[in-house]
């Protein structure tokens, strides 16, 4: 990969990912599970866990920055919490993980099936390009085509994690849903970035800007944003 190509994909990431922090206020809580898990046992790990998440969503109200996900953090892992003791199983901590995991592959089938893929969406939300755009015949199809991407990710991600989770092994459940969570998410994203955009220049559709301003074919496309 260039080094052009690289900056363009890290400067997507930051377009993406602006001012939201999503993936420390995610991941930092199951680290801080799995380390004191290991060495205090589940009780101290899942009270520990709650405890950052609480820090957390401080942190961000202090030096007023977004909470939306801090606060899911909160709410997650006291959810879990809760579930824990209903169930009295220690693994029923990552049960929210399973839920939330089967309905994100719930809606990216459903995105598919009314041709409105997801992965639109989540561009739309995150770029505010004109939501018709993405609704071109020869724009749609790379949204499309990622979303099924999605989709068998998504699938993957699940079948593994319940896998784990019937074992009933809760510092190898801990190991999975870390790995699979954010490091394969950002993966994902940057191989749906260069997919994207290599197949939006082969259906030869327009750009955003030629999209907006009705420029008539031939048009030279979108070379930048997915």
């Amino acid at each position: 990969m260039t080094q052009s190509k690289s900056r363009e994909l890290l400067d997507e990431l930051r377009t993406v990912f602006a001012g939201r922090n999503p993936v420390l206020d995610a991941i930092l809580p199951p680290i801080l599970f799995l380390l004191i898990n290991g060495l205090a046992g589940f009780q101290a790990a899942m009270w520990s866990a709650l405890a950052l998440s609480v820090v957390i969503a401080v942190a961000r109200i202090v030096r007023r920055q977004p909470l939306t996900y801090a606060l899911a953090g909160v709410g997650s892992v006291a959810v879990a919490i809760g579930i824990v003791w209903l169930l009295g199983r220690s693994e029923g901590f990552f049960l929210p993980g399973l839920i939330s995991g089967s309905m994100t592959l719930l809606l990216t089938i459903i995105s598919l099936v009314i041709r409105r893929p997801i992965v639109a969406w989540t561009s739309y939300f995150a770029r505010r390009w004109p939501l018709d755009w993405y609704w071109h015949p020869q724009v749609r199809p790379a949204y499309s085509e990622t979303t099924f991407a999605w989709t068998v990710f998504f699938a993957a991600r699940l079948l593994l994690q319940y896998s784990v989770f019937q074992s009933e092994d809760v510092t190898l459940l801990a190991v999975t849903n870390l790995v699979t969570g954010w490091p394969a998410t950002i993966l994902l994203l940057v191989l749906t970035y260069l997919y994207g955009t290599w197949r939006l220049g082969k259906l030869q559709g327009p750009s955003v800007e030629e999209f907006k301003n009705n420029t008539p074919a031939p048009w030279q496309g979108q070379r930048r944003g997915f």
